[in-house]
């Protein structure tokens, strides 16, 4: 089960995580530190707050994939996001991006370098239950597309604010 699956529609996982971070970037380079520190409403992340989740998961993401083509049929552990945020105050904006986007392809390098049957490589997510690499890389996929929707809308909204 993958509950990012629906946001790729027919796009391909690896082209779209390949783009985010230019993304993420000029989303950036288009709104001032203050925006970026503005929640959109009460209890929901600011553009910062967003990037610091991406900087996390893209951490989590790398541990994954590495621990599913090292091991037979791995099984991930699970993370509550909402607690690894209550540290993201002390993170910058520029600081989450360059994080984000140095891990994101360290990732790349190696997604590029594996042979096709390693994508078929099996590992289980103990809410989600079994699935493949290629699976953790759709995730990555449709989770980049969910946050960067959020963060142009937040961006949007601040321009015209």
């Amino acid at each position: 089960m993958n509950p990012y699956a629906s946001y790729l529609g027919d796009k391909n996982p690896s082209e779209v995580i390949a783009a985010t971070s230019a993304k993420l970037k000029a989303i950036i380079d288009s709104v001032s530190e203050e925006q970026t520190n503005r929640a959109p409403a009460p209890g929901k992340w600011s553009i910062r707050e967003i990037l610091c989740h991406l900087a996390d998961c893209e951490v989590v993401f790398a541990y994954r994939i590495r621990q599913t083509l090292a091991e037979p049929h791995h099984v991930v552990q699970p993370f509550d996001q909402d607690d690894w945020a209550k540290p993201y105050s002390a993170y910058s904006t520029q600081a989450a991006l360059a994080t984000f986007a140095a891990v994101r392809d360290w990732n790349i390098a190696l997604v590029r370098t594996l042979p096709a049957d390693a994508f078929n490589k099996p590992m289980t997510h103990p809410e989600r239950g079994t699935m493949t690499l290629q699976t953790v890389i759709e995730t990555m996929g449709g989770h980049d597309i969910n946050h960067l929707r959020q963060i142009e809308g937040i961006a949007t909204r601040a321009a015209t604010a």
